[in-house]
């Protein structure tokens, strides 16, 4: 039997902001790890920082998709830093890598993740957000938000397997 794989969660957010939003993003970062899950982000400052903080607190482990081609600029609690040398362009690979994303306030940074994440057919849960975005789901609580982004990732499991056994390709 295949051992299962870590669900891998996405915790995007501005590089710098107020200490209220970092204290949802350690929160969120603690509720991941408490879960099991790999915490996965762009692995610099702001919400970043604090999700990676929250989720080492708890024993969890942390990934970081960094914009440039220096494992210096993570953060001081990225486990696992990953050199992509792509500036901006690195937003699309934290989706593509992440089962769901929790997009904890933000700037248009965060705004492009979110959107490539739709594109790519990714759960998004959105806490504290200044925008209304068609296509994902608000929460009100870190503890709601880490909930919602793995009841949708199950139920998105659930959906491919129906199709699956309706079309007999499992």
């Amino acid at each position: 039997m295949k051992p299962s794989v870590r669900k891998q969660i996405g915790v995007i957010g501005a590089g710098i902001c107020s200490s209220e939003t970092r204290a949802l993003a350690e929160a969120v970062g603690k509720e991941i790890a408490k879960k099991g899950a790999v915490l996965l982000c762009g692995g610099l400052g702001g919400v970043m920082e604090a999700a990676a903080r929250g989720a080492k607190l708890e024993g969890g482990i942390t990934l970081g998709i960094l914009p440039g081609a220096c494992r210096e600029e993570a953060n001081p609690w990225i486990d696992i830093a990953i050199l992509s040398g792509m500036g901006h362009a690195r937003n699309a690979l934290i989706p593509q890598s992440s089962d769901a994303l929790i997009a904890v306030s933000g700037e248009y940074g965060t705004l492009s993740e979110i959107a490539l994440g739709l594109k790519m057919g990714k759960p998004v849960v959105l806490l504290e957000s200044r925008w209304k975005i068609e296509g994902t789901e608000s929460a009100k609580s870190p503890l709601e938000a880490v909930e919602l982004a793995f009841r949708l990732i199950e139920d998105g499991t659930k959906r491919k397997l129906r199709r699956g056994i309706e079309t007999n390709e499992v």
